[in-house]
């Protein structure tokens, strides 16, 4: 009963996640979401981190930690942050369960991974979902709705590039210190993408709203979701703890249409189901399991 209870408040905290950078974004922009989410999260991980320094195994492999920073913090909450400014959290929270396929075309383009026929009917089983998301108005994808889905699209494809590299280069490094780096590093990509957008960091309504999304997003979404995650994987199985990958779009429904008034649309849910099927397909054969241990890492959400 406690591994459940640990497994659904962790899909409600990252699916929670998506609502927070809705409201974010509004007052801090896109960048300064990145920015203030990686410093309130890298607050709660650095103490950890200074605690375990010693364990940490050298030597630190630094261009490995700041390639994962680029891309499975930096950039896709940039790209996650802006596709919200055009769609609702809901529809990005459904695209972002993609991640896991993605990780798997990045594992077999870039990476040289083998896929079985299993795992390709996963992955086109997972577009169509796209395609039922779009309405199958594909044409628009490439237009006026590239920035929202299109874009949200991106993230993901940074977060399965990010996936297959740490699997890659990074199986001898602690988590925590590949986390506490990557938050790092995001912060760092947060603030350049301020300043090259013209965003003021400083200059925000600081009111409620903002104080809660920041520690939603850092302190609980960076920091204690990740804490979670690992506890079932260590008491659970893996498996187990992946398991939150199907339940996060569904508690982000739940955020987005009780805080946000978000509509839950006959194409979401279906194009969720789908998307569903296709990373369990995509996923079901062993030897790919092991990727998504790094696919559900979000944070994100």
């Amino acid at each position: 009963m406690r591994l459940y209870s640990a497994l659904i408040s962790l899909s409600f905290i990252w699916g929670l996640s998506f609502v927070f950078i809705k409201w974010l974004t509004e007052f801090a922009g896109v960048w300064g979401t990145v920015f203030y989410r990686c410093i309130a999260g890298t607050m709660i991980l650095l103490p950890f981190l200074l605690v375990k320094r010693k364990q940490i195994a050298k030597p630190i492999p630094w261009k490995h930690l700041i390639v994962i920073g680029i891309f499975n913090a930096g950039l896709p909450w940039g790209f996650i942050s802006l596709s919200e400014t055009y769609i609702n959290s809901n529809t990005a929270s459904v695209i972002n369960a993609l991640t896991p396929i993605f990780s798997g075309i990045i594992g077999f383009i870039i990476f040289s991974k083998s896929l079985s026929k299993q795992q390709w009917i996963g992955i086109l089983i997972g577009f169509i979902g796209i395609f039922i998301l779009l309405d199958f108005n594909i044409d628009s994808l490439f237009g006026q709705s590239f920035i929202g889905i299109g874009t949200m699209i991106v993230a993901t494809l940074f977060y399965g590039f990010a996936s297959q590299y740490m699997k890659r280069y990074l199986k001898e490094t602690g988590v925590l210190l590949i986390t506490t780096c990557s938050l790092i590093v995001g912060a760092g990509i947060g603030l350049f993408g301020s300043f090259v957008s013209g965003e003021n960091l400083f200059d925000i309504n600081v009111n409620p709203l903002v104080i809660i999304s920041i520690i939603g997003l850092g302190c609980f979404g960076s920091g204690l979701a990740h804490l979670l995650y690992y506890y079932l994987m260590k008491e659970a199985s893996p498996e187990f703890a992946t398991t939150v990958t199907y339940l996060i779009p569904v508690t982000a429904m739940i955020w987005g249409y009780v805080l946000l008034n978000e509509k839950i649309t006959n194409n979401l849910l279906i194009g969720l189901i789908v998307i569903c099927s296709g990373v369990y397909f995509t996923n079901k054969q062993t030897a790919f399991k092991q990727n998504t241990k790094e696919d559900v890492i979000r944070k994100n959400y």
